[in-house]
Formats: C-alpha cells, sequence, structure tokens
C-alpha cells in the first residue's frame, strides 16, 4: 500500500515545475539562440509564440461570484424564553415528585405497609439509594422533552411538555398512594 501511494505521488508532475517550464520556455530558447549564433552550427530560431508567457491572473468580478444567501436554507427550531422557563418549572416539578415519591416509598416499606413494586428500584427501596434511582426517570424525561421541543415535526414541538408533566404527575400520584396506604 505504501509502495502504491508512493508510486501514485512519483507519476504526478509537480505543478509549479511545469509551470516554470512553460513560462520560461520561450526566454530560455531566445537565450539559447542568442548564446548559440556564435557556434558554428546554429539551430534555426523558433517561431514566436502565439500565447504570452506571462499571462495577467484572472480576477473574479463581484458579480460573477455565485449567489451567497442572507439566511440559511435549513434551520432548525429554537425554544423561546417562555419554552425555556416552563421546561424548568417542569423540570422541577419533576423531580421533586421523585423525591417525594422515594420518601413516601422508603417511609411505607420501613413501616412495613407494604413493599416496592418496580423491579428496577426493589434493589434500592431499603437505602437512602432509592433517593438517586428515582431521580433517573425525570432527567431522562427533561431530555426527552427538551429534543422534543426542537423537534423538526410540528406536532412533536406541540407536545414537548406531555412527558414531563406525565412523569411528574405520576411521581405525585405513586406518593400520594403511598401515603395513603400508611393512613
Amino acid at each position: 500500500m505504501v509502495l502504491a501511494a508512493l508510486l501514485l505521488i512519483c507519476a504526478i508532475p509537480q505543478v509549479d515545475d511545469a509551470a516554470k517550464v512553460v513560462n520560461d520556455s520561450p526566454a530560455v530558447a531566445a537565450d539559447s539562440a542568442a548564446k548559440d549564433a556564435s557556434a558554428p552550427a546554429a539551430l534555426p530560431s523558433a517561431p514566436a509564440p502565439k500565447i504570452k508567457a506571462d499571462p495577467e491572473p484572472i480576477v473574479p468580478n463581484a458579480a460573477a461570484l455565485p449567489f451567497q444567501p442572507l439566511k440559511p436554507a435549513f434551520t432548525r427550531p429554537r425554544e423561546t424564553p417562555r419554552q425555556r422557563k416552563m421546561w424548568y418549572g417542569l423540570m422541577a416539578a419533576g423531580h421533586a415528585g421523585a423525591a417525594f415519591d422515594a420518601w413516601s416509598t422508603r417511609r411505607a416499606i420501613s413501616g412495613g405497609y407494604g413493599q416496592e413494586s418496580n423491579p428496577l428500584l426493589r434493589p434500592f427501596a431499603n437505602s437512602n439509594a432509592i433517593y438517586a434511582a428515582t431521580q433517573v426517570s425525570p432527567a431522562f424525561m427533561d431530555f426527552l422533552g427538551k429534543r422534543m421541543m426542537v423537534s423538526q415535526n410540528r406536532w412533536v414541538r406541540r407536545l414537548w411538555w406531555v412527558p414531563q408533566a406525565a412523569g411528574a404527575g405520576m411521581s405525585f400520584a405513586a406518593g400520594a398512594h403511598n401515603i395513603g396506604v400508611m393512613h
């Protein structure tokens, strides 16, 4: 593979050397003709080139440049300040509901009134780790709500608040159920 790359690089002509040869060829030919004129066997003079050897650089006209759009054709929807405030409020409600659910679950289990019915939270039910474990679901709902808020689909953008509100509602309902079981 390295050998193939070397062969490919060596086969490509060097651009700057080729330009020097093309640009200097009439001057070199004229100089060599003048030096060889004094020699006994003179070469015939070369015909005059039809193209100038030193062409003028082409400067693009500003009117000839391609059209540059003022605004990108594709923009991702952004959140508004009102949506951001609502998102933070729902985030606080969701995490507070999860903490209330964890507290009431821990209190109900330690009082002998029941057991944790969620198999994913059951290993954490008898320790303070339940407070951290119950925060996973609201964190995912916050992420999902934020992604929905800036979605390309209009109907998804209109329903961005549903995951957070549903998660907070379920957490508060579970906490209220746990308190009801204890009393």
